[in-house]
């Protein structure tokens, strides 16, 4: 079931179009990737799903329901550009905006304590905003985004400025929230955390979305015939026992292990790779190579570029 369509999306601005009939389906509880250079017209998107700014044409569906003020109640978004009162204490900002989001504040002071306490910030609460890193202050409003449990959550690049250990913190929490029932759009140029996160994607570029599907079946359609291929004890050096059209290149050369990367042409098999090399050493691991989100990122929009 999808929770959340948006069919034929358009935005102008004077003298651009900001959005060009975009149209994405998202699954209920899945995690979805909203991705594109700067300027492609995401976070254009992401405004009009929080009524920030409204469509010039097409129309936004939550549950099967058309966009409606009351859904903005059930909305948790985390923009890319954070935006904290400084010289308010932590806590106290923390309080008023679980409060602007209908909590009691009762509900709001123990589920905020509940997400101190997950993140060991509990000592933060009584400092001022100010005093925090840029880190910490991001930890701060990933709470505040959360603590309402909304249906749908809108990050926009959640893991700038965080280092390693935070950004594998927010990975995990953002899973857990996935599986505790919120679906989540996630906007990022990081396409390891996409590829770690996301279940489907939508590409946007200049304004029109030019790939959206499922992760793994879009990786399938974009293989290139492309393998891993570890070999112990060679007796040849490869580029005798496969022919000229056959692109090879050296991984590495560790305790008799050699490891390559080979490019089959279009009409040759795996098997065929297989039968030329088994007679020449021990093969110890064979796998085909798939290309990650981040080579389908630029593949695609340096293809949308040329085609203009």
């Amino acid at each position: 079931m999808n929770f959340f369509e948006a069919e034929n999306i358009t935005k102008h601005y004077a003298g651009h179009t900001a959005l060009d009939g975009v149209s994405i389906e998202v699954k209920e509880q899945s995690i979805f990737g909203l991705l594109g250079p700067n300027g492609a017209g995401k976070t254009t998107f992401i405004r009009i799903i929080n009524q920030i700014i409204g469509p010039d044409q097409g129309e936004i569906r939550i549950r099967g329901e058309k966009l409606h003020p009351n859904h903005i109640a059930n909305i948790g978004y985390l923009p890319e550009e954070r935006g904290l009162y400084k010289k308010m204490k932590v806590g106290e900002q923390a309080m008023y905006l679980a409060r602007l989001k209908g909590l009691s504040k009762i509900d709001a002071h123990l589920r905020l304590k509940e997400w101190f306490q997950k993140f060991e910030i509990e000592n933060w609460w009584n400092k001022k905003v100010e005093e925090l890193s840029k880190g910490m202050a991001q930890k701060v409003q990933f709470i505040v985004t959360v603590v309402h449990e909304p249906s749908l959550l809108i990050f926009d690049e959640p893991f700038s400025g965080f280092d390693p250990i935070n950004a594998e913190l927010l990975k995990q929490e953002i899973l857990q929230l996935s599986k505790k029932g919120s679906t989540i759009l996630f906007s990022t140029h990081n396409m390891s955390s996409v590829e770690e996160l996301c279940d489907n994607i939508a590409l946007i570029n200049q304004a029109k979305v030019i790939l959206k599907g499922e992760m793994n079946s879009i990786k399938q359609e974009y293989k290139t015939n492309s393998y891993q291929l570890k070999i112990r004890d060679l007796q040849k050096e490869i580029t005798e026992i496969l022919p000229e059209n056959f692109n090879i290149k050296k991984l590495s050369d560790i305790n008799d292990c050699n490891s390559f990367k080979v490019d089959l042409p279009d009409n040759v098999s795996s098997n065929e790779l297989l039968q030329k090399v088994m007679p020449h050493g021990q093969i110890s691991s064979f796998e085909e190579i798939l290309p990650t989100m981040n080579e389908i990122f630029i593949r695609k929009v340096t293809e949308a570029g040329h085609a203009k």
